[in-house]
């Protein structure tokens, strides 16, 4: 019996989010998750890479790897590797992820490793004082892009699906019990688990708030086949209404440790065979 206490961080330890930010509650949904489904603080790792959201495993006692900018998925798929037991979450905002990590996002999901993926979306890189992150609404007004954002917004519900993603979702850090239940299924699912979680940034993004989320946002109802990938894809296509819920999932498909050891046990724990290796070398050697 796990209980959420154990992932509790000392009282009184400091925490450098603003008040009323939606990391607060990311927080408790990745916590609670991990309780109900059992998993001890050793039996997890969180990675993450720069940013506010990138904190997220300071505020937890679990086993963490905080790297560098953009650089949360590659530990996180060398720490599945070497310890497969492990659960593994590589957690990070929408700037760190799709931005500086976009190259690392596109080549996770091509390789879909067993790990789960969780995205602190709030349309705005709150740590560098609020200039427009790749999911940011065209013409949203920051201190940088005084006269607004040029460009569309990343879309990463849709390019996950289009390198064939076996497991994405969508959720809203103002509704906590359903999110939770989307973490835990990810965290389930055998490959690469993509959340993305909308997350309002009350300082810096005061176009995306939580009303602007509670407004622009549905739930997928039980109707919705999430093995139908041509009706995931029309969801994702679909950017006036934002679906909440597993969009797509896909069963079966190996993931990414096996296909690398290919049968052979772990490298730490093979028993290195001195006459073999001095054979190699001398065959070497001699010629």
């Amino acid at each position: 019996m796990v209980d959420k206490k154990q992932y509790d961080m000392p009282h009184g330890t400091d925490i450098a989010w603003c008040p009323a930010c939606g990391n607060f509650p990311i927080l408790t949904i990745v916590k609670t998750a991990l309780v109900e489904l059992g998993i001890a603080p050793e039996e997890a790792v969180i990675t993450s890479g720069i940013g506010q959201a990138a904190k997220t495993p300071h505020y937890l006692r679990v086993n963490y790897f905080n790297g560098l900018h953009g650089r949360a998925l590659s530990p996180a798929i060398a720490i599945k590797i070497a310890s497969p037991k492990l659960t593994v979450i590589a957690e990070s905002g929408d700037g760190d992820t799709y931005g500086e990590g976009g190259n690392h996002f596109l080549h996770t999901i091509r390789r879909n490793p067993d790990i789960t993926n969780i995205v602190h979306n709030n349309m705005i890189y709150g740590l560098t004082k609020g200039q427009a992150s790749p999911t940011s609404e065209k013409g949203l007004i920051t201190p940088l892009q005084s006269g607004g954002v040029i460009v569309e917004p990343f879309n990463p519900i849709a390019v996950a699906l289009s390198l064939g993603v076996t497991f994405v979702a969508r959720a809203y850090a103002g509704n906590i019990p359903q999110a939770v239940e989307i973490v835990k299924q990810a965290i389930q699912h055998t490959g690469y688990a993509l959340v993305d979680i909308f997350q309002p940034c009350v300082v810096f993004n005061k176009q995306n708030t939580y009303q602007w989320f509670m407004e622009h946002t549905y739930l997928l109802d039980e109707a919705h086949d999430a093995n139908n990938r041509e009706a995931a894809w029309k969801i994702s296509m679909d950017q006036e209404r934002l679906a909440l819920g597993i969009i797509y999932q896909e069963t079966g498909r190996p993931s990414y440790e096996p296909l690398v050891r290919q049968g052979e046990e772990m490298l730490f724990t093979r028993t290195r065979d001195d006459a073999k290796v001095r054979a190699l070398v001398d065959s070497y050697v001699k010629k």
